[in-house]
């Protein structure tokens, strides 16, 4: 565990060697750090990178910051208007935990790769703490520009459902998700499935958690201009069969960042596929050492 100096406490684990350049990998709304697959960390860390996974606050072993419970109605009205609100916390906080996390470890500068609500995380990282950024990695993500990277409505109600804390629904409900949001050209074996549904309920899930993370989403700004400032080089991938965030987002991010490289891919959905992970672990590298040039 890492303490950090605002009172959250973030689980992580390492691969690779310390003493190469560090990578810190940021998962989306309510994924724990194993959502990172260990084969895919290691295989990153064999391509010479000390790699960090963790579990954001309010998901898995990291602090629960708890606070008064999000009704479901505030979340459908949230999710039907746009609205911004004032959410418990924001992804400028999430932010600087993940910069607190990289203190914690003695780690200055390293390359940032984010999913989904990690790669809007990564994306403020590198606008609030530009000195700790080498490169950046955004994935299936977007600018939180409303008119982009939208989600499709039949999927609206996955957000505002009931959580069930028994281990046989939340089964039941992870296959359904992944069904819905999953890459249509590349398939997850059941088996696989299964096992991942079933260490997610082992490191505990949190629906109050995941709505928290959700408002903090929700509540995001615009940060087109703010990501035309940058600096470093910048990869932004996007599947374009992800029905929860619009590719739209990923070429508005892309777009955004001077000369960021953008790998669109087919049959690509809203996770992370065995089979694309060859082209994704090139783009990384690919990335990393125009950083590494400058």
């Amino acid at each position: 565990m890492a303490p950090l100096p605002n009172g959250i406490e973030l689980c992580y684990d390492t691969f690779g060697d310390p003493s190469d350049p560090a990578v810190l990998l940021i998962m989306g709304l309510s994924g724990p750090l194993i959502w990172w697959s260990p084969e895919f960390c290691a295989q990153l860390a064999e391509r010479g990178f000390h790699v960090v996974r963790f579990d954001n606050r309010d998901i898995g072993r990291s602090t629960k910051v708890g606070g008064p419970p999000i009704r479901r109605s505030e979340t459908i009205r949230a999710l039907a208007r746009g609205s911004r609100g004032r959410p418990p916390y924001t992804l400028s906080d999430m932010a600087a935990d993940s910069v607190g996390l990289l203190d914690h470890l003695g780690i200055t500068t390293a390359h940032i790769i984010g999913v989904s609500m990690g790669g809007m995380i990564a994306q403020t990282i590198a606008i609030e703490h530009p000195d700790r950024v080498l490169s950046l990695v955004s994935m299936m993500s977007t600018t939180g520009r409303r008119s982009v990277g939208w989600a499709d409505p039949r999927l609206l109600p996955l957000f505002v459902r009931r959580r069930s804390r028994d281990k046989d629904a939340f089964i039941k409900e992870f296959f359904l998700v992944f069904e819905m949001i999953g890459s249509p050209g590349y398939r997850t074996p059941r088996d696989e499935e299964l096992a991942l549904a079933e260490a997610t309920f082992a490191r505990g899930p949190s629906p109050e958690g995941a709505a928290r993370q959700l408002m903090a989403i929700l509540a995001q700004p615009d940060r087109t201009r703010s990501l035309r400032d940058l600096r470093i080089p910048a990869l932004v991938v996007h599947g374009l069969a992800d029905r929860l965030v619009h590719v739209s987002g990923g070429r508005a991010t892309a777009a955004a960042i001077p000369s960021a490289e953008l790998m669109l891919i087919p049959g690509m959905g809203h996770d992370l596929p065995t089979a694309i992970w060859p082209d994704v672990l090139d783009g990384v590298e690919r990335t990393a050492r125009r950083a590494s040039s400058i």
